[in-house]
């Protein structure tokens, strides 16, 4: 049997993360997580470009640019679209999630999607 796993080793890496500001109560919260998840595997904040947008549509700007940019190792992608009464939640959340498998299909620079849909 032949089992592949990755080492969760941040030292030395350098991560773009790009936030929606739209539903910050929750985003934020999302960014905190993913500040301690680097730091709790050798990473460092001196490491951290973090880029706030207005909301999770335009996040897919900033992380295209941030990918193409190849100045990361990885792009972590963060926001919170909540469900209401019309059909927008489910355009936004396909939307955003077609834009990130696009630019992890690519290859260049991975792209951490966090995305939180309630």
């Amino acid at each position: 049997m032949k089992i592949k796993e990755g080492i969760l080793d941040a030292k030395g890496k350098k991560f773009g993360v790009v936030i929606s500001r739209f539903n910050e109560f929750i985003s934020k919260h999302l960014l905190e997580g993913a500040i301690d998840c680097i730091k709790r595997h050798n990473g460092s904040e001196e490491n951290l470009d973090i880029v706030w947008v207005p909301g999770s549509v335009e996040a897919v700007f900033a992380v295209s640019r941030m990918a193409e940019s190849e100045r990361y190792d990885a792009v972590i992608c963060l926001g919170a679209i909540i469900r209401g009464e019309t059909p927008h939640f489910e355009y936004v959340s396909s939307q955003i999630a077609r834009a990130v498998a696009q630019l992890n299909m690519q290859g260049k620079t991975p792209v951490s999607f966090g995305i939180s849909r309630r």
